[in-house]
């Protein structure tokens, strides 16, 4: 089942809880077990979660509840993943580097 995120800049705890189809509590655990789950916090203290932290929480949702990972696998996993998104850039920025130099030998 595909989980439709709203287009709204912040989604409260209660919000983020009926989307997923889970409790508060669980959002609050995995807050904890999770440290690239960072949702902000408003001046009366209540999470305010953005569209990056709604992407994360699906993910270890589909990690946990779908693939049966544990919450140490799903942690090394989502580490992994993340890791693995940003190798790309990376080497698109040496890429970018090479370039730089074999245009100032031309000049």
């Amino acid at each position: 089942m595909t989980t439709k995120i709203p287009d709204k800049p912040y989604l409260r705890i209660g919000e983020v809880a009926r989307l997923l189809g889970t409790h508060t509590h669980v959002l609050r655990y995995w807050e904890d077990c999770f440290p690239q789950l960072k949702p902000v916090r408003a001046a009366s203290g209540q999470r305010l979660f953005r569209k990056p932290d709604m992407e994360t929480l699906l993910m270890i949702k589909r990690l946990l509840h779908e693939e049966g990972y544990t919450i140490a696998g799903a942690r090394k996993r989502l580490a992994e993943i993340e890791q693995n998104s940003k190798q790309p850039a990376s080497e698109l920025g040496q890429v970018k580097d090479e370039l730089k130099d074999i245009l100032r030998l031309l000049d």
